[in-house]
């Protein structure tokens, strides 16, 4: 009997931290023949060449596009990638091709999967942001044909897109799981292995708005509020989008002292064990919003890209800010009246969910057509619907 082949697709650090976690059941799962696909961020030495990471991970097929130009140009981006998968999905003829999120390579993906027939499965669609991920996240959604989610809010939203309610499964953030494992290394090893020697620290992470027009001054404010604060801080440069160029030369303005330690990308685990350790998590990273509040490490959220991603009076490690540098160090003085923990984004039993539902999607053979499904929105159903799930 021929083994079901389904292909994971990661593009960044992010994308991998949310995805490991389902690639390393599958890997190991007898009956299923997994394939990684490495793509976008991954291959640039500017962002710490994370291909590495991957491959020390020791996966049983790994592929990497060759001769790949990836730069700040999304749309040339999303060309390069269609171009470079396109190809390999007509090599290996996977039964399902597994992405995530609300990026170019995701969504290149999924149009390679639409138009070659192989059904698309989504990591955690139907959220809500405050940047152009907005309309790459809803647009994967609708060219996906299986759905994971990380609650039921989102499980809502994308049944108001038209998608079928039983192909949209509640599984949590599946990096949670690897978040409350019992095999992360330890502080002072991540601390020795990363040459970080601050007994207390906090984490500044911050992504370019690509739909902002006023990036410049808002970078400054941010930059200008951490080295106020007078703080140690673990610095990751932002992510490749349009943008992301003008951050690094910001923050490069703080090399010059002795209280921020610089850092292209960290490996995931490393990440996740600092996270738990540091002080707050400042930034526009989603780390802040998804991962910070499994070990209720204080956030605080600057500025619009995690626009309505989480509800303050839910999550209550975050305090939201503009980018002022004044209301920023309000936010920084206040961070320990912020430590506060919540499962509202999973319990860390994400894998095995996936794994059992994604054999039973290969093996039920379901028709790759999709079919709108329309929505009675009237008021009483809305309700009803409601009662039924826990927000």
């Amino acid at each position: 009997m021929s083994k079901l082949k389904i292909v994971f697709v990661t593009g960044t650090r992010a994308d991998y931290g949310k995805l490991k976690s389902l690639m390393k059941l599958c890997d190991a799962d007898e009956s299923l023949e997994t394939h990684i696909y490495v793509t976008g961020m991954h291959l640039l030495p500017e962002y710490g060449f994370t291909f590495n990471d991957i491959l020390a991970d020791g996966y049983k097929n790994i592929k990497a596009p060759i001769n790949a130009v990836f730069a700040d140009k999304m749309d040339e981006n999303i060309a390069t990638t269609i171009l470079q998968f396109s190809s390999y999905v007509r090599e290996i003829n996977p039964s399902l091709i597994v992405i995530h999120g609300d990026r170019t390579d995701p969504l290149a993906a999924s149009i390679v999967g639409v138009l070659n027939n192989v059904r698309v499965a989504h990591i955690e669609g139907g959220e809500v942001t405050g940047t152009v991920d907005e309309f790459l996240r809803h647009a994967i959604s609708k060219l996906s044909s299986l759905h994971f989610v990380a609650n039921n809010e989102s499980k809502f939203r994308l049944i108001q897109l038209g998608e079928r309610e039983d192909a949209i499964h509640v599984i949590g953030s599946p990096d949670i799981d690897i978040m409350l494992s019992n095999k992360l290394p330890s502080l002072d090893d991540v601390k020795s292995r990363n040459g970080i020697y601050y007994r207390d620290y906090a984490i500044l992470i911050y992504h370019p708005v690509t739909t902002s027009s006023d990036l410049a001054r808002e970078v400054k404010q941010v930059v200008t509020a951490v080295k106020e604060s007078k703080r140690n801080y673990i610095v990751i440069y932002p992510n490749n989008d349009h943008g992301s160029d003008l951050i690094r030369r910001q923050l490069d303005a703080l090399r010059t002292t002795e209280n921020f330690t610089f850092f292209k990308s960290v490996p995931f685990e490393d990440f996740i064990v600092l996270l738990k350790h540091c002080e707050f998590i400042i930034g526009n990273s989603s780390a802040g919003i998804r991962e910070a509040c499994v070990y209720g490490v204080p956030a605080i959220d600057i500025g619009s890209r995690q626009n309505k991603r989480y509800e303050l009076n839910i999550l209550k490690n975050i305090q939201h800010t503009n980018e002022h540098s004044v209301k920023i160090l309000e936010c920084i003085h206040k961070i320990n009246e912020y430590r506060h923990t919540s499962v509202y984004f999973g319990e860390g039993k994400s894998a095995e969910l996936f794994l059992t539902i994604v054999k039973r999607f290969i093996e039920s053979k379901h028709d790759i057509q999709k079919v709108f499904v329309e929505m009675d929105v009237t008021m009483a159903s809305i309700k009803n619907f409601m009662n039924e799930v826990c927000f």
